[in-house]
């Protein structure tokens, strides 16, 4: 019988990359999305269900999850992927940009895994993985909010793990470095405030080099590989480093002292 895996933020970048790779392995995809009406080749494919879910929306939750359930009949994995990048001096972001940042980065995930969380006990058998990032280690300017909910997504999933594998449900973080994606058109939000220009050079500099870092990353079905590895390697290992060079990011990011760390940050983003 075949397996069934239910994505977040699945209409493009590593979600719907995943979504194909699970498919093409002989999986049922249950591929969700805020506006799943676009999504007309993904849903075209075989065992392919597409259907709304926003993170931020509990009712939209448990519906998806029901109609997978009546669908498929049972989930077996859950990937976290659905995201919102806020970018930008703190300074200068609103209480309503902060607020739908971690609504959807933290609070969002944990709805969607807290909805399936009964389904995974009663089978005695599930995998919740969360896709993180290397900044779910480390800091870099002008990211300050969007990290802070990844730091939040790896303690999380670090601790949630022992609770549950009682039950047989393994917990994953799934760690990308940068990645060849929209998120700068479509899911970034680079935070402004009329008036407040002290910032305006640092950004400058600072927003050229995530760019060119954005240019130069690994494509999104380079963590697609990674999330299936870990779908299917029967362990019990929690963070898988995904592209970008992240596995050797983490790894210095661990080694050197902070100050070390940092100028090598501020060389590479800020100078």
């Amino acid at each position: 019988m075949a397996k069934t895996i239910l994505i977040t933020g699945a209409s493009t970048g590593i979600g719907y990359a995943t979504a194909l790779l699970f498919q093409q392995r002989g999986w049922n995809v249950v591929a969700t999305m805020r506006s799943p009406e676009k999504a007309v080749s993904l849903s075209a494919l075989d065992r392919v269900c597409c259907m709304r879910l926003d993170v931020t929306e509990p009712e939209s939750i448990q519906q998806a999850i029901e109609q997978a359930l009546k669908r498929f009949q049972s989930i077996d994995v859950l990937v976290n992927n659905a995201g919102y990048g806020l970018i930008g001096p703190f300074e200068a972001c609103s209480l309503e940009q902060i607020e739908r940042q971690f609504a959807t980065n933290v609070f969002g995930l944990m709805a969607v895994t807290r909805s399936l969380l009964p389904h995974f006990r009663a089978q005695r058998s599930g995998i919740i993985m969360n896709v993180s990032s290397i900044g779910g280690h480390m800091g870099f300017p002008l990211y300050s909010l969007y990290h802070s909910t990844k730091w939040a997504v790896e303690g999380f999933s670090e601790s949630l793990q022992y609770e549950l594998e009682p039950f047989n449900i393994r917990v994953k973080l799934i760690e990308p470095g940068p990645i060849k994606t929209d998120f700068y058109e479509r899911s970034a939000d680079l935070a402004s405030k009329p008036g407040l220009t002290a910032y305006d050079a640092f950004v400058a500099k600072v927003t050229a080099a995530m760019k060119n870092a954005d240019k130069t990353g690994s494509p999104p079905e380079t963590t697609a590989q990674v999330i299936y590895q870990a779908a299917t390697d029967n362990s019990r290992r929690l963070r898988y480093p995904a592209g970008g060079n992240a596995g050797a990011v983490i790894f210095l990011r661990n080694l050197l002292p902070d100050s070390w760390f940092s100028a090598i940050i501020r060389g590479a983003m800020v100078r």
